[in-house]
């Protein structure tokens, strides 16, 4: 598959970063911090959403439904968020797989997101990234954060996209656009939670985390992986602003604010990302990344 040279920006043509999520609320519990760093640089920012979030649960006990729409209920929560993070969005137009529950675990259902073909779930975004242009991708690992089939089938997806957007082969009426880099979000690692657990215990403070602790292996592999460490302590706020623009979804007072801010902005200041897939010719090093847009700047 051939792929033309990257094009790299004009002087003051503005960077342009693309997230891909799997529902409305991952682009805020996901990247959310650096997503509006970048913004606020001037960047671009684009958060493409696979489903609309149909099939989920309500996970905020205090919300109530009555008899309104959760569907358009999830929309207008994902109109707030990026309204406060100052993002673009696109609705990719796909209907949530659900998180099948049982073992073994039934099919899901045939007109969900997961269920399409490859190809089928890989063609808005194809389209997204040509007319879009982002430098740079960010989106799940191939476990999908975890094992959600919308968020495995969103791993599938970007990486499918990512090449088949600079295919001149591929069928289309936008011309193709080679994106410099591919990132995986690694928000969750073992290290990092363990981390500000101990912080909040070393502070005399409960941690939200004993729970989740316990049911982590012992050898954090994900933190292994991590290429690149944005620095966001700032953004916090913003992030958990944009967190509970999700009230179906978010708990004021769960575990995602569970661990004051001063505690995060001192021992875990930074977003983290794998670097996947680069189509840039740099040098190798094991220097830690502090910008997706490395490389591209300049």
């Amino acid at each position: 598959m051939s792929a033309p040279e990257i094009v790299f920006p004009e002087a003051n043509e503005p960077l342009r970063l693309l997230a891909v999520h799997a529902h409305p609320d991952d682009e805020s519990s996901k990247g959310a911090a650096t997503t509006a760093k970048y913004v606020g640089q001037g960047v671009e920012v684009m958060v493409a959403t696979c489903t609309g979030g149909e099939r989920g649960d309500i996970l905020n006990s205090k919300f109530e439904l009555g008899d309104r729409d959760l569907a358009e209920i999830r929309k207008n929560e994902m109109q707030r968020a990026a309204q406060i993070l100052g993002i673009k969005h696109q609705w990719l137009g796909f209907i949530d797989s659900g998180f099948p529950d049982g073992d073994p675990k039934p099919p899901v259902p045939e007109d969900s997101f997961a269920a399409q073909s490859i190809e089928v779930a890989a063609a808005p975004l194809v389209e997204l990234i040509r007319e879009f242009r982002p430098h740079v991708i960010t989106t799940y690992d191939e476990n999908g954060g975890y094992p959600h089939p919308d968020h495995i089938r969103t791993h599938e997806v970007a990486v499918y996209a990512f090449e088949h957007a600079a295919s001149e082969n591929y069928p289309s009426d936008k011309a193709p656009w080679s994106v410099a880099k591919l990132y995986y979000n690694l928000t969750f690692t073992q290290t990092r939670i363990r981390t500000l657990h101990e912080a909040c215990l070393a502070s005399g403070l409960e941690s939200p985390y004993v729970d989740w602790l316990e049911r982590m292996d012992d050898v954090d592999v994900m933190f292994d992986r991590v290429t690149t460490r944005i620095p966001v302590a700032e953004y916090f706020e913003v992030r958990d602003q944009a967190l509970l623009a999700h009230e179906t979804q978010i708990d004021p007072e769960g575990m995602w604010f569970g661990v004051p801010l001063e505690i995060q902005r001192e021992f875990w200041p930074t977003e983290d990302f794998e670097l996947a897939m680069s189509r840039l010719d740099l040098q190798k090093t094991d220097e830690i990344e502090e910008d997706l847009f490395f490389g591209l700047r300049g």
